[in-house]
């Protein structure tokens, strides 16, 4: 059975969790593992939540970083993973203390705004198997599409893709239902007009066909 401190976690918000994870040594290292303990099936949530970090820090890779994790996170969801796998390597490296409390600062504006209005609710659209496929798929392309080299477009892509973490992490449906028609919308027009979505679902169609 969790323990109290394993049930708390599973119970705060979001910006409660990042508060937690920014108290300590600036300089000390946070690997996932850690990040990640005691979340249960939020823990998509707070991995998808990390990996978009580097798309807020104002340097031209970021969008490379972060896009690869994001697509791995969809994957997973894709494949109706239950909780999320990290390749021990990965698993413990992650950001600095200091890191994610820029971060963490960075964000909290928007995160004050959308708490006051998000909920558990439509869990369906959670944790459904064709919606947990769906939102993997979206992932998939958001992440492809963030790790592009399209100037000004990492505050945009880690803006949206913000709105598909907090919904896991809080559990709701609704602002999933948001998150998707954005995420459509979103891939629809970069995927045009940056022609790398259009090569890759020809060439997978031209594989499976």
């Amino acid at each position: 059975m969790p323990g109290p401190e394993r049930r708390r976690a599973r119970d705060v918000g979001v910006r409660e969790l990042l508060a937690r994870r920014t108290v300590g040594d600036p300089q000390e290292k946070l690997d996932f593992a850690t990040l990640l303990s005691g979340l249960g099936l939020r823990a998509f949530g707070m991995l998808l939540l990390l990996s978009i970090l580097p798309a807020f820090i104002p340097v031209p890779i970021g969008g490379a970083v972060s896009g690869p994790l994001v697509m791995l996170v969809g994957l997973q969801l894709l494949l109706a993973r239950r909780r999320p796998w990290l390749p021990k390597w990965l698993s413990r490296h992650g950001p600095q203390r200091d890191a994610l409390r820029r971060f963490q600062l960075r964000i909290d504006p928007w995160l004050a705004r959308l708490e006051r209005l998000v909920k558990p609710r439509a869990t369906a659209l959670l944790h459904g198997t064709a919606a947990t496929a769906f939102t993997g798929v979206l992932l998939l392309l958001l992440g492809l599409l963030l790790s592009l080299p399209i100037p000004l477009t990492n505050y945009l892509f880690g803006g949206l893709l913000l709105l598909y973490a907090l919904a896991l992490l809080e559990r709701d449906g609704l602002l999933m239902g948001v998150a998707w028609a954005l995420g459509v919308v979103t891939i629809v027009v970069f995927g045009v007009l940056s022609g790398s979505l259009v090569e890759l679902v020809s060439g997978l169609w031209a594989r499976f066909n």
